[in-house]
């Protein structure tokens, strides 16, 4: 088996549990032990010090692989977000339409790090699934995780997870650096380099060998 046919094998079993999962969590509604009251973000920049935007310095991009679009801050930061996603669907599951939310100028948070979606530098996966403020054990399996601390892995600090800030929101992914860190710059051009590249990239990894869960293993 080769190392693609070998990934997405991966990813179909990853999926069942996907699937039992958000149907344990549909059964269960709610699964946050109280839903976390908002509050507007009045601030012209968001909590991870990026401007706010309106839908012009936004675009609306394809997932790749898949039939999802969501609306990002355009150049590096779509860049980096929509590899994120893409890896999500190779090798966890597969997205479908209305599974990934991004840009929006609505702005009602009930956590300080969702403000990041007001300047399109954020994206929540399967929200629904994986709400603010869940109770432990309703959202990703331990597999899953792996593949997460992966991506944040390969992403050297540059994307933040919601899975690790103070009050819990597994779908939520974020730039984690401010507008001008070269370090957004170099993984940007790296993502590309790779998408040119036969072989490479988002649906050839294996996120589970020694030496990547060992690399990983301080993100989880």
């Amino acid at each position: 088996m080769n190392e693609i046919s070998h990934t997405l094998t991966r990813r179909r079993a990853l999926g069942i549990t996907v699937g039992i999962t958000a149907g344990s969590l549909l059964a269960g509604i709610p699964s946050a032990a109280a839903a976390p009251e908002h509050s507007t973000w009045h601030g012209r920049r968001t909590q991870n010090r990026w401007p706010v935007v309106d839908d012009s310095s936004t675009d609306t991009f394809r997932i790749e692989g898949t039939d999802v679009n969501v609306p990002l801050l355009k150049g590096d930061v779509a860049t980096v977000l929509l590899n994120v996603a893409r890896r999500f669907a190779y090798e966890i599951d597969m997205l479908r339409p209305g599974d990934v939310q991004g840009h929006t100028v609505r702005r009602a948070v009930a956590a300080d790090f969702e403000s990041n979606y007001l300047s399109g530098t954020a994206m929540t996966i399967r929200p629904l699934f994986y709400p603010l403020g869940a109770q432990k054990g309703t959202g990703l399996s331990d597999l899953e995780k792996v593949v997460v601390a992966d991506i944040l892995a390969d992403c050297q600090g540059v994307i933040g997870w919601g899975g690790n800030m103070k009050l819990v929101k597994e779908s939520h992914f974020q730039i984690n650096v401010r507008p001008g860190d070269s370090r957004l710059a170099r993984l940007a051009r790296r993502i590309r380099d790779e998408d040119a590249a036969p072989g490479s990239g988002a649906g050839t990894i294996d996120p589970f060998l020694p030496e990547r869960r060992r690399r990983a293993a301080v993100y989880l």
